[in-house]
């Protein structure tokens, strides 16, 4: 699939969930100044952190906007940011490349780009790398909102 289209697919699905109001202040009360520069994030080598089975880039982070995130994982092959576990929040799961086994409550299932995986609230679920090169997927997920004085961009 060329990539313009996958860029559009991954954009109408996480705008939404990070485009919506959010409790901040307007301006001139003391909140944040959205502009262009606040609102566009590219991805940036010197701001990747390493995990122990790749690396993950926050292009939203909880300080960002009331606790919405958007992350990209990236795990090499064999290996699990972390076991299956479960918490309150719900979370989506977005592949762009690579093989990957999903787990949901005892259950799991083999999928591949361009899939989206749901983990309800309290789910015991996890996500794990078993193609040949890297897996490469999206992490959106709401934390619970710790208000700041001034909001950082991500």
């Amino acid at each position: 699939m060329p990539r313009i289209l996958l860029l559009m697919l991954v954009l109408g699905f996480a705008v939404p969930v990070l485009c919506q109001p959010s409790p901040l202040p307007e301006r001139g009360d003391g909140g944040t100044r959205w502009t262009i520069g606040r609102c566009v994030n590219r991805f940036t080598a010197a701001r990747v952190e390493s995990t122990k089975v790749g690396y993950q880039y926050w292009f939203a982070d909880k300080a960002f906007l009331d606790g919405r995130t958007l992350k990209l994982s990236v795990v090499r092959p064999g290996g699990a940011t972390h076991p299956p576990h479960a918490h309150v929040e719900d979370e989506l799961f977005f592949v762009l490349e690579g093989t990957a086994e999903f787990f949901l409550d005892g259950d799991s299932a083999e999928v591949g780009p361009m899939t989206s995986l749901y983990c309800p609230p309290d789910s015991r679920h996890g996500i794990r790398n078993i193609g040949k090169g890297e897996l490469k997927y999206l992490v959106i997920k709401k934390y619970p909102f710790v208000s700041q004085p001034e909001q950082q961009k991500p």
